[in-house]
């Protein structure tokens, strides 16, 4: 979402020690480059893509890296929101995809999606006023 979408912006402070969580709508994304991944059996393990045969996959890459977000963005409300679209009600735990974790994109900060940009427009035509 935040390669499409040019006036959101991450958090990316020091994560802490809180999980992020994700809503219905965007369970199974990775908070960074918004692929997804595929769970089976509603575990918490998640898969590769590399190879599936008769509904199993063949090659298991391992539970991913679990996303941690810093403690001002899980402060009071905002602790059980969703880090994507800030849905309040976020149930399920946000894990990395593969290859963030190779590039090592999920040691950037923390992941949380601010929407600043309708606080920059107002800025903007404020400034312009005056």
């Amino acid at each position: 979402m935040i390669s499409r979408e040019f006036d959101l912006v991450m958090c990316l402070r020091q994560p802490g020690t809180h999980i992020g969580y994700l809503c219905d709508k965007c369970d199974g994304r990775c908070p960074i480059c918004d692929s997804h991944n595929i769970k089976m059996n509603n575990s918490s393990s998640f898969f590769s893509y590399n190879s599936i045969d008769n509904n199993k996959l063949t090659s298991f890459q391992g539970p991913l890296k679990i996303v941690r977000i810093c403690d001002n963005c899980s402060f009071g409300k905002s602790k059980q929101s969703c880090i994507i679209c800030n849905n309040p009600i976020a149930t399920h735990k946000a894990y990395y995809c593969l290859e963030c974790i190779k590039l090592e994109k999920n040691k950037d900060g923390c992941p949380k999606i601010l929407n600043i940009g309708s606080n920059k427009i107002d800025r903007h035509f404020d400034t312009s006023k005056k």
